[in-house]
This record gives C-alpha cells, sequence and structure tokens, in this order.
C-alpha cells in the first residue's frame, strides 16, 4: 500500500535506510520483472547558456552580453547532432535558457530541420520554464506554443526545472522561474496534445523533508490528473561555483529519496538513477533501491559540469556497470521501447 503524506515523511526522517531499499526493490521486480535495466543514447545540446532567471543554484547561467555568453546558430546544433547519430544515438535533449531574443520563430526553424535531415530522432526538448517563456514573449498561450512546437518537430518534453514543486523553496532558489502550478500545468498540456514528458526532482538546496514529500505527491497527482510522465529523475543539488552554496545531499540521503519515489509514485513506470550526480558506483547501489534506469550516456553535458561535477560515462562502461550490479543491460528509446539487449 502506498505510503500518505505523514507515512512518508516518517519514513524519509526515521525509515531504516535497507527496508526502504528492500521495498522498492520488491516493486521495481514487480515492475520489471528480468533484471533489465535500460538506458538511452543521447546529447544533451545547451543552445544559450544566458538566461534571464538567474537561479542561485545554477553555475551554467549567464548575463546577456557577458564575454562568455553564447547562442549557437542552428548549423552548430545539426552538427552536434550528426556526431550523436554517427553514434546510434536516439534522443536529443535540448535545453538552455530563458534568453530575452529569443522567440519561438528559432525553434520552429531549427525543429523542422532536424526533422528533415534526422527524422528517426527524438526531439525530447524544451523545459516547462522555457515554454512559459516562450508564451509570455510571444502573447501566446500555452497550449498554442505546444502545439506549434509539435507541428514543427517536437516529439516529447523533459522535466527540467521542477527543482522542487512547492512555491516556498521556488521563491527562495529561483524567485525569476515558473512556479510550480505552472510547470505542472505545461506538463499536462503536453500529455494532452499527446507529448510524453519525464518528471525531475532537484533536492538538497534547502527544501524540508516535508517539502520533498510534497513535492512527490504533487507528480503522482500531475499523473493521475491525466499525466503523461515517461519517468522519474531525482537528483541531488550541485553547489559547486553557484551563488547559492551551501553543500549538497549525501548518498544516503540520496538513496532514500529514490527509493521513496519508487514507493510513492506507483503510477510513473520507470524510477531513473543520476549518475551524472551520484557517480558510477552509488549509481549502481541505487538500482537495488528503486531504479531501473540509468537515464542516457549523455555524448554532452554542461549544466551539471558548470557545478563543478563532471562524471562521464560511455555506452560500453554503462554497459558494464549494470552487469557488475547483477542485471541485463538494454538500450532503449526516450518512450522506453527496447531497442537492443547485450
Amino acid at each position: 500500500m502506498t505510503p500518505d503524506r505523514n507515512e512518508a515523511i516518517e519514513l524519509l526522517l526515521h525509515g531504516e535506510l535497507l527496508e526502504l531499499g528492500r521495498w522498492a526493490d520488491t516493486i521495481r521486480q514487480e515492475r520489471h520483472p528480468g533484471k533489465t535495466v535500460t538506458f538511452v543514447v543521447d546529447r544533451n545540446v545547451n543552445y544559450t547558456n544566458v538566461c534571464e532567471s538567474r537561479c542561485s543554484f545554477c553555475a551554467f547561467f549567464r548575463e546577456h552580453g557577458a564575454a562568455d555568453a553564447y547562442l549557437l546558430d542552428h548549423e552548430q546544433i545539426l552538427e552536434k547532432i550528426a556526431e550523436l547519430v554517427e553514434r546510434d544515438g536516439t534522443q536529443l535533449l535540448m535545453q538552455g535558457g530563458l534568453h530575452p531574443e529569443i522567440g519561438i520563430s528559432y525553434f520552429e526553424e531549427l525543429f523542422r530541420l532536424i526533422k528533415q535531415r534526422f527524422p528517426d530522432l527524438q526531439n525530447h526538448s524544451l523545459s516547462p520554464a522555457e515554454i512559459c517563456h516562450l508564451a509570455d514573449r510571444e502573447g501566446l498561450s500555452i497550449k498554442a506554443v505546444i502545439a506549434q512546437l509539435k507541428r514543427a518537430g517536437l516529439d516529447s518534453i523533459p522535466g527540467g526545472g521542477a527543482e522542487i514543486l512547492v512555491d516556498e523553496v521556488r521563491k527562495a532558489i529561483s524567485p525569476r522561474k515558473i512556479g510550480w502550478q505552472q510547470w505542472g500545468d505545461v506538463m499536462l498540456e503536453a500529455a494532452a496534445q499527446g507529448l510524453p514528458t519525464t518528471a525531475t526532482m532537484m533536492f538538497g538546496s534547502q527544501e524540508t523533508p516535508e517539502q520533498v514529500i510534497e513535492h512527490l505527491f504533487r507528480i503522482r497527482e500531475l499523473q493521475a490528473q491525466g499525466g503523461s510522465f515517461t519517468a522519474f529523475i531525482p537528483w541531488t543539488y550541485q553547489p559547486g561555483n553557484t551563488e547559492l552554496g551551501g553543500q549538497t545531499a549525501s548518498g544516503v540521503e540520496y538513496l532514500k529519496v529514490l527509493a521513496l519515489s519508487r514507493i510513492i509514485l506507483d503510477n510513473v513506470p520507470n524510477i531513473q538513477a543520476s549518475w551524472v550526480t551520484q557517480g558510477a558506483k552509488l549509481a549502481q547501489v541505487a538500482l537495488c533501491f528503486g531504479a531501473n534506469d540509468l537515464g542516457g550516456t549523455m555524448l554532452e553535458e554542461n549544466v551539471v559540469a558548470a557545478a563543478g561535477c563532471c562524471f562521464r560515462m560511455t555506452q560500453q562502461e554503462m554497459i558494464e556497470l549494470i552487469k557488475h550490479a547483477g542485471f541485463k543491460a538494454a538500450q532503449r528509446s526516450t518512450t522506453y521501447k527496447i531497442l537492443r539487449e547485450f
């Protein structure tokens, strides 16, 4: 039985780590029998580092006009995608910042070019904050923006920018970013238009245990309202080079939150371990705490790296990591179709 909010808070605060792990692992085995752990071959392309949001936890953004600010043109992005496809990549995850001079036409033209040149690639791009930024800039509804981007070639929407879905936390660490209900509105509208989505959580900055649990239940409730979340991905705040500073959550805290994610999110099919922030060894442990997926091989990743967290992994290293943990490795699509087993 899924715990309620109060029970979940008690488990987070006082639950025994290994007991939570066993519970989550039992659920994972029921949902994903056969000991298969999946991954996707992808690339994170950050089209710009200019961002008006200027979140205090982010080491990646730059002010418009800064010496190291950049905006990639379409050909530069297409060259990066070509490298991905040459390596049998199937997913483009493209996100950037809230650039004051980039409108929806930039993305419509780009997405059409991507579909023309790489018709089999999954364009899994733009966070809810970017969608809302485009809506505000163009004077359009969220519904209209998603519809136009979908017509141009957007295939699915990643769950970036969720941080903690509690406005008290958001106002403290990212006061210029959209509120949690707007984040949810984008995801529900994407689902209504037939687009798959993912959901995320960044924890370990300034939130309370109660707010972590509230985030999980809000994801569960959005899914019950018609959401299309294929996976949930929790990761820990990385304080390096950030205005916010502080320290990151411990490995024990990460595993507890991961296990509770699997226990609480009974309507989200997949739980993804974050090797990008936790490293290979803890990612292996996570496979016994409810995770059934290791996310992307990430030919390129810049945002977490800007905070000084630079774990890297080749496709073969990921396969070996999975096998050495006692599981079977499989390459998947963005929507979790098995493409190849190893």
